[in-house]
């Protein structure tokens, strides 16, 4: 099998190169944490600690992954390992300062003095 490149530029193993439907799940304690699962498997594989720890998933919407595909804050290529190697791959909230890098320029300077 040959390997090939996401948009990225990351290149990724010839196994990972499929289409894979995923489930995707959102954390009832922490805003904006999520599992990708592969649908088929569901959270068979995803460990008991870590459930525990993100809460009772409630899932949120099926997605078709493929190595072409962008997602908003997490690398496809990773993303699609993560699933093949462990079962899930879990993707932790933003921090605090990518919240205020995407703000637009004129509510960041709301609260400044004038």
């Amino acid at each position: 099998m040959i390997d090939f490149a996401v948009p990225n530029g990351t290149v990724c193993p010839a196994s990972l190169n499929m289409k894979r439907i995923c489930s995707i799940y959102k954390s009832p304690r922490k805003n904006e944490m999520y599992l990708y699962v592969d649908r088929s498997e569901a959270l068979t594989r995803v460990p008991e600690a870590l459930l525990t720890a993100f809460g009772a998933p409630v899932h949120a919407f099926d997605l078709v992954l493929t190595p072409e595909r962008n997602l908003a804050r997490e690398d496809i290529a990773k993303v699609l390992e993560n699933i093949e190697k462990q079962g899930f791959h879990l993707q932790m909230p933003p921090g605090e300062e990518e919240y205020i890098e995407h703000l637009p320029e004129e509510l960041l300077r709301m609260n400044d003095p004038i």
